[in-house]
């Protein structure tokens, strides 16, 4: 077996590990293998919906050395009046141009994409299957471990019935395609209640699917920040910086998790789709005002937990039956982009395990975890920087993943 040195192996060439690589880069002299299954840069970005977008301005993803978007406000459409979005498409390009403008030139990276990691410093090509022993010299960097799951690759939990036609969100857009085989669907079925679910049913709306013929299967109540309150310009200040006190003020004044979120929803902070329903779910989706009146055109809501079967004519939920029409869409949405292990210490010996040190900034946290290993001690040290935030999946533990945010930036501030 051949065998290669590096300083850092990197697994992952998603926005974690790109970030941290753009960081070391600059703070470094060291060697950097990437490996990675996709056959380009991006990590779930290569396997999203064709209409997926980011959930916060542009500005505020993408790595260090190189900015994303062009810092333009929307005229048009769900965002208008705030910063870009850029799409699936702009970020695969930007990650792209990351590798082959910066990236290989330097002669510090050494990219292996359509390559699986077996262990042990093992590197298989998905491809020829010959594999390689890439030697760190210094450690092995995880980047994919806390990755989310699209639903594209991910096959749904519940059980599907022959006949039933299932498909992801990234088979909408080809739609048209289908009418050379019988009539399109005029029911829809989005099962999921996350910010997939959410992007399927603006775009079915979007693309002249009539309100009445979409039916949401919604397990549980989201609750959704703003988007008004991470906008970056000076112009958005009462929002982003007022919206950052208005929710200190919340945590002062509540008495319990959902007390907090009530509070917070009073001065805008966050929304919910239906006022009338208290949302047991946080994901810290985001999205604009007008995004939410689009989504409260769906009358049709399925409340009776998750699904359990699909059939032709019918679903099976925890808490019932539903008949649905025979000529009926599902839309898959219930892949997890949060269904995280749990966390574990991020400085580990020989071994890094980027996570989320500030809260939700992914790229960010994972350029700082890149300069503390640069310029900081041993383990204890960058581990007492940097402790990992669980990532919320309740009003509950939204307020434990602040609170170790919290502390990580008070520690930031007194470093």
């Amino acid at each position: 077996m051949q065998e290669l040195e590096t300083d850092y192996l990197i697994i992952g060439a998603g926005a974690t590990g790109l970030a941290f690589a753009d960081t070391l880069l600059d703070e470094t002299d060291a060697h950097i293998t990437i490996v990675d299954r996709h056959g380009q840069p991006g990590g779930h970005w290569n396997d999203a919906y064709p209409f997926v977008t980011l959930h916060q301005p542009s500005s505020w993803y993408g790595v260090n050395s190189m900015e994303l978007g062009s810092g333009r406000k929307d005229s048009i459409g769900l965002n208008a009046g705030m910063y870009e979005l850029a799409t699936g498409a702009e970020v695969n390009g930007y990650f792209s141009r990351l590798l082959t403008q910066r990236f290989l030139p330097s002669g510090h990276v050494h990219y292996r994409p359509m390559s699986n990691y077996v262990g042990d410093g093992v590197v298989q090509s998905l491809l020829s299957g010959e594999q390689v022993r890439v030697k760190p010299r210094r450690k092995t960097v995880f980047a994919a471990v806390y990755g989310p799951k699209v639903p594209s690759v991910n096959a749904p939990r519940y059980a599907v019935a022959p006949g039933v036609r299932l498909v992801p969100p990234n088979a909408l857009p080809g739609l048209w395609q289908a009418a050379a085989q019988g009539p399109l669907p005029r029911h829809f079925v989005i099962v999921g209640a996350g910010k997939t679910a959410m992007d399927a049913v603006n775009w079915l709306l979007q693309a002249g699917a009539d309100a009445n013929a979409i039916t949401w299967v919604m397990p549980r109540d989201p609750w959704i920040m703003n988007r008004l309150g991470t906008q970056p310009g000076q112009e958005f200040f009462a929002h982003s910086i007022g919206g950052q006190a208005d929710r200190m003020a919340a945590i002062a004044q509540a008495s319990s998790a959902d007390d907090m979120f009530v509070r917070m929803e009073a001065s805008g902070v966050v929304v919910r789709i239906d006022p009338s329903r208290t949302p047991t779910m946080f994901h810290q989706a985001t999205i604009s005002l007008a995004e939410l009146q689009q989504l409260r055109r769906i009358r049709n809501v399925i409340r009776l937990g998750r699904v359990q079967r699909l059939e032709v004519e019918k679903m099976v939920l925890d808490q019932g039956e539903v008949q649905v029409a025979p000529d009926t869409l599902f839309i898959d949405c219930s892949a997890s982009a949060v269904d995280l292990p749990p966390t574990q210490p991020i400085f580990q010996g020989n071994s890094i395990v980027l996570n989320m040190v500030r809260m939700p900034a992914v790229s960010f946290s994972a350029a700082l975890l890149a300069f503390v290993e640069a310029h900081y001690g041993d383990d204890a040290q960058k581990n007492a920087l940097c402790r990992p935030i669980p990532f919320p999946h309740t009003p509950k533990e939204y307020a434990h993943a602040l609170l170790v945010h919290m502390g990580n930036q008070f520690g930031w501030s007194k470093d």
